[in-house]
């Protein structure tokens, strides 16, 4: 397939007018390596190890959640130059879809409502809620485990989740209009989990976001590069 080809069905599947005014310039085609696609990887991070697989799998394009080359570039070091490296080296394409895609139908939210079994979803201005049909304890075993819940939890029936980093007071207002009696979501601030509205289940933003990527790597016959982050818990 042509580069051009791939980049045009990748815009139908996430179009980059959904995304974030911040993922300006951080989306898309973010290094450009062969013009002709046969093989496609995909993971949640262009990590080396990511990469490395990529290439392992003689791989013309890599798509990713997250882009690699966050803050803009004004020199190579280190280990952005280490990465770039593998990558130029072998001529990888390298395609973002970030906030696009949390935001795009069948992306990082529908993905993870689906892993949950949510059911009667009301989506909100990012995320969604939707009538709970399992256990916490459930929730944490499709995730991983190592949930930590935040404030009391008496009942769960309806279930608001933003993937990756969403607990924005905003938002968790927004979630309680519509019902919901808990927040799913990673990376919650002292001050959130201390004052917020509704108690706060939080995973890592690894768990929430990589079963998009799965699902979409599944849909597209794409090979799924899996790469959680290594965490120790100490007792």
């Amino acid at each position: 397939m042509d580069l051009r080809i791939f980049i045009r069905e990748m815009e139908v599947l996430a179009p980059p007018a959904l995304a974030e005014e911040f993922d300006v310039g951080r989306i898309g085609l973010v290094v450009e390596g062969k013009p002709e696609i046969e093989t496609v990887c995909c993971a949640l991070d262009a990590t080396p190890r990511v990469v490395k697989e990529a290439i392992r799998a003689r791989a013309e394009m890599l798509v990713v959640h997250h882009t690699p080359l966050w803050t803009p570039v004004t020199t190579l070091t280190g280990q952005t130059a280490a990465l770039m490296r593998q990558i130029l080296s072998a001529h990888l394409n390298v395609y973002v879809m970030h906030t696009n895609f949390d935001r795009a139908t069948g992306g990082v939210n529908d993905a993870l409502a689906d892993l949950l079994s949510l059911e009667d979803i009301t989506r909100m201005s990012l995320g969604l809620t939707g009538t709970c049909t399992i256990p916490v304890g459930e929730i944490s075993r499709r995730l991983g485990g190592n949930l930590r819940v935040w404030g009391r939890l008496d009942t769960l029936h309806r279930l608001a989740l933003v993937g990756g980093s969403g607990f924005d007071p905003a938002i968790m207002a927004e979630a309680v209009a519509l019902g919901a009696d808990a927040f799913l979501s990673a990376e919650l601030k002292h001050s959130v989990a201390r004052y917020g509205p509704l108690a706060c289940i939080e995973a890592t933003h690894y768990a929430l976001e990589a079963p998009a990527m799965q699902q979409l790597a599944a849909r597209q016959g794409w090979l799924y590069i899996a790469d959680p982050p290594e965490i120790q818990y100490l007792v």
